[in-house]
């Protein structure tokens, strides 16, 4: 497995990255190609297979998002917690294209760190990160807008995930879910059924 880029990352057995979505956080969707970066908020989401494990998400044919991940083959998924909600609600209601590429991470005062499988960047303040690579289904994105990636890399914070489990220390860190309008809920109390 790849060096994390700093110590706050810890690496996520690849067979267990489907662990980091399968609750149905909203995401970070980074991009990167010939000089540009993106980034939007998505909330269809979700993990696919194991071995190799991919993921599942939607993108819009009218992001900048899209058109890097076209060009590039890659994207990163980006995990963010509920103190970043309203840097998440600034890139999922700005587009990319109108705002310059860089701009929007100007904009909403979100710093990045290079992936290490992937030209996308990684989301600093992210609790976890999952690297991408496209496996191209022409006509589930051409129809569907929808993209199969390949997961080559993840990565958590291990005051959020660890030992296979999400387990948030307060409520500034906890996952999101994206209902509409601006609101979004805060993942839950974990409790069990013996």
């Amino acid at each position: 497995m790849p060096t994390a880029p700093t110590p706050s990352f810890e690496p996520v057995e690849l067979a267990r990255a489907y662990l980091l979505l399968n609750h149905g956080p909203v995401t970070l969707v980074s991009s990167a190609h010939g000089g540009t970066t993106n980034v939007m908020a998505a909330a269809w989401t979700m993990p696919l297979d194991f071995d190799p494990p991919k993921i599942v998400v939607v993108i819009d044919r009218q992001t900048l998002t899209r058109t890097l991940i076209e060009e590039s083959g890659e994207f990163a998924l980006n995990i963010p917690p509920r103190a970043m909600a309203a840097q998440v609600l600034a890139v999922g209601t700005r587009s990319g294209k109108d705002a310059g590429g860089d701009d929007k991470f100007a904009l909403t005062g979100l710093t990045t760190r290079p992936g290490t499988r992937v030209a996308a960047p990684l989301i600093e303040g992210c609790l976890a990160w999952l690297e991408c690579r496209v496996l191209p289904e022409t006509h589930n994105q051409q129809r569907y807008d929808l993209f199969i990636g390949e997961v080559l890399a993840a990565w958590a914070d291990p005051r959020a995930f660890s030992d296979n489990r999400w387990h948030f220390p307060d409520a500034a860190t906890r996952t999101m879910h994206y209902v509409a309008g601006g609101s979004f809920f805060a993942t839950g109390e974990e409790f069990s059924v013996a």
